[in-house]
């Protein structure tokens, strides 16, 4: 169901939306395997001290998409709450990183980074205004993640290259967005960078296999129930949603 408030008052700073986080992973009845990363508005980073926020990727919105497999991955959207899809470029941790490393070079961050995908990260929450209450309260949603979809694997020369690779996101046929992935400022690698030292300071180090979502590169883009789109890496690989109504889940008594 839908929230028409913040359920509580607002987290005033980034270590305040990321304890509301630890208290909700604690609650949730599933496993991380993966972060997402997004981006502070300029307007809040110097407010915030930071300019990316990160939030927990759980195994029931995860999906793997075989190459050689068409067709829609079906996501749920609460209706009147928030939903956006985001093309971006995803990575496998290829090992454990050290419990207590902080500090990261970006030559540390590639050497731990496996293969890289092309993903579509489905941003959905149940309150419909998060985005415009801030970063601190999109950090205390997940940082407004419900799922990951991982495509198609890019040649690591392609990676090295990012200016070579453009991406366009689509809803109901129209483009909506279209940007070459230097669009995420520092690349994808710098997302990467960030997020090892951000996870060893919360005592969450990643762990080997854990997906990376590194940053949305055509924008963040709504998306409602009843409507199809998809993100394409031009040339590399397309995933295709379609986005339908969340329904309630029974338990157990």
């Amino acid at each position: 169901m839908p929230l028409t408030d913040y359920p509580g008052p607002l987290p005033p700073d980034m270590a305040a939306g990321y304890a509301v986080q630890e208290a909700a992973i604690g609650l949730w009845p599933d496993r991380i395997v993966g972060w997402k990363i997004g981006w502070v508005p300029p307007s809040q980073q110097a407010m915030l001290g930071t300019s990316r926020l990160a939030g927990p990727i759980f195994l029931q919105g995860f999906t793997r998409v075989a190459d050689a497999v068409p067709g829609r991955v079906r996501l749920a959207a609460i209706p009147d709450g928030f939903a956006a899809i985001e093309a971006e470029l995803v990575v496998a941790a290829r090992a454990d990183a050290p419990v207590g490393k902080t500090q990261w070079t970006l030559e540390e961050a590639a050497a731990l980074a496996g293969d890289w995908h092309l993903g579509a990260e489905f941003a959905a929450s149940p309150l419909a205004t998060i985005n415009e209450l801030g970063a601190a309260v999109v950090v205390s949603d997940f940082g407004n993640n419900s799922g990951l979809v991982v495509g198609s694997r890019l040649a690591p020369a392609l990676v090295a290259d990012p200016a070579r690779l453009t991406c366009q996101t689509v809803i109901d046929g129209k483009q909506v967005g279209c940007a070459a992935v230097t669009a995420i400022p520092g690349g994808p690698l710098e997302a990467l960078r960030f997020l090892l030292g951000h996870l060893a300071e919360r005592g969450r180090p990643l762990r080997a296999g854990q997906w990376v979502s590194t940053g949305a590169i055509t924008g963040v883009h709504r998306i409602f129930p009843g409507q199809q789109g998809n993100v394409e890496l031009l040339g590399h690989g397309r995933i295709d949603v379609t986005v339908v109504p969340a329904a309630a889940r029974s338990t157990a008594s």
